[in-house]
């Protein structure tokens, strides 16, 4: 499964050239790649409740724990990696199986481009291939940004969880929405 998206829809900002981009599913070799987009959240944002960047055998893992129904797309500029989705398992009980949750990471030059959307897009479509019924997102309640992508994509909000997470030394909500397939 990779996919190219047209030039018309994807750019590299501000270059006035545009280089295609490839979504595809991650490799372990995206592992460093991946951790690196992740990490940048994790030290210098909100986005993510993580705490402590993780290392490359934990980047490893997390890949594995994504193999069979669950799934890691990246999206590959020119051979290097610019993003990624995934799919995450909702709630561990039995009950909650056909319901997934999203997560989409774009590295900081890359946002505005389209990227973002491209990944989702294609992670929607996968998870309705594999079966699932519905994907859940959840935001951090100010990221405009990710609100935005999800209700492009036909996500809807479902709901609001108060101060449910502290980083940074501020109390954080988040947006929980829904799309379902």
């Amino acid at each position: 499964m990779a996919r190219h998206h047209p030039r018309s829809q994807l750019g590299i900002r501000g270059t006035g050239t545009v280089a295609p981009v490839e979504i595809r599913l991650a490799r372990t070799a995206d592992a460093e790649a991946i951790r690196q987009i992740y990490n940048a959240e994790v030290t210098g944002s909100t986005v993510t409740f993580d705490l402590v960047p993780r290392s490359l055998a934990e980047q490893e893992a997390w890949l594995e724990a994504r193999a069979g129904a669950m799934a890691v797309l990246v999206a590959d500029r020119g051979g290097e990696v610019v993003g990624f989705a995934s799919l995450s398992p909702y709630k561990d009980r039995p009950a909650y199986a056909t319901s997934v949750e999203d997560s989409v990471y774009v590295h900081a030059d890359q946002r505005g481009t389209g990227v973002g959307r491209a990944l989702l897009t294609e992670l929607i479509e996968v998870a309705g291939t594999r079966g699932f019924h519905t994907v859940m997102a959840r935001i951090v309640g100010h990221h405009e940004a990710s609100i935005a992508l999800h209700r492009a994509v036909g996500f809807e909000p479902v709901g609001i969880e108060r101060e449910v997470g502290r980083k940074f030394g501020q109390w954080l909500d988040v947006m929980i929405m829904q799309r379902m397939l």
